[in-house]
């Protein structure tokens, strides 16, 4: 069906004057007249009777009339999709819970009128495949380089270090600590379910382990954030590691401590990738927003641990 005849028609419809619908989209009046009866012959129905004071529907044309607005409304939007612009920033994090949405709700909350699209794929290579098919905008990941470079055309920016924090219930042994050291932990199992060996995640704490000699397991299913909280509340001898800024919700029986970690202070190092060629206009505004607005960790202010394979730091 041709969408220029289907936009005409409605417009002879809403006008009800073949002159004056020509002269809304910038035609003649012998080229409406054209398409009305391209149309017509298309549908093999009459869609206007001729009348002294213009054009009246008739009741083959009433019936077309809303079809008609919902199938241009339909091509509107579908171009609205892929027009830089007009349709949302597509982001991707891992999760909902993590540092990067709370990063992104602040984005929110400061520009109002930016559209986002949120997603959540698996790790760096499902987020990087769909960076370089244009499925998504922008993800936020730990670039784990030199192990995974990022291929030509994408960029990145270190946008947020996270600290990183010990999770335990009442009973642990270093339940009672305002702080600790990552030393302060070798003797202690802590259990992180859903290490998957090559994600930049397992990376970071495979190397944050061997860095300071710490027992992290990973064996066992993982079935989500409720059951870890559930079993290191049930343990008085087993921990996890957590980000400062996930979000986490347990019943209050569990009575768990977030306690820092000190002396270094290990910091999971967020990074934004994205498209060089990316013109969406939104993508700047939400780059310069991080850079402004994310709060910074001074590294003069207490030791920092970050791996050996993170991207320079372009705070």
């Amino acid at each position: 069906m041709d969408l220029d005849a289907v936009r005409t028609f409605v417009a002879v419809a809403d006008s009800g004057q073949f002159l004056e619908a020509a002269a809304q989209l910038s035609l003649t009046q012998q080229a409406v007249s054209k398409r009305i009866a391209g149309l017509e012959k298309a549908l093999s129905v009459r869609l206007f009777t001729r009348t002294s004071r213009g054009a009246t529907l008739t009741v083959d044309g009433q019936a077309f009339l809303p079809h008609a607005r919902a199938v241009l409304t339909a091509a509107d939007n579908a171009l609205a999709s892929v027009q830089s612009g007009r349709r949302p920033l597509r982001v991707d994090m891992i999760t909902s819970r993590v540092a990067p949405a709370l990063l992104l709700r602040g984005f929110h909350q400061a520009h109002p009128d930016a559209r986002l699209d949120v997603v959540t794929l698996f790790d760096i290579d499902a987020a990087t495949s769909a960076l370089r098919a244009g499925t998504i905008d922008a993800t936020f990941r730990a670039v784990n380089a030199p192990q995974r470079q990022l291929v030509e055309g994408l960029c990145s920016e270190r946008v947020f270090d996270e600290p990183i924090q010990l999770l335990v219930n009442p009973r642990h042994p270093l339940a009672d600590r305002d702080r600790v050291s990552p030393i302060d932990t070798g003797g202690q199992r802590i259990w992180i379910p859903g290490l998957v060996e090559g994600t930049e995640w397992a990376d970071f704490y495979t190397q944050f382990a061997a860095t300071f000699q710490l027992n992290i397991d990973a064996v066992g299913p993982n079935f989500g954030t409720e059951h870890l909280l559930d079993v290191i509340a049930d343990s008085p001898s087993t921990a996890t590691l957590v980000g400062t800024h996930t979000r986490l919700v347990w019943p209050a029986q569990h009575d768990l401590r977030r306690i820092p970690i000190i002396d270094p202070t290990p910091v999971y190092p967020h990074s934004l990738i994205w498209k060089q060629n990316n013109p969406h206009p939104t993508l700047s505004v939400l780059r310069d927003h991080l850079m402004a607005a994310t709060p910074r960790l001074s590294p003069g202010a207490a030791p920092l641990w970050t791996p050996s394979w993170a991207e320079p730091d372009s705070l």
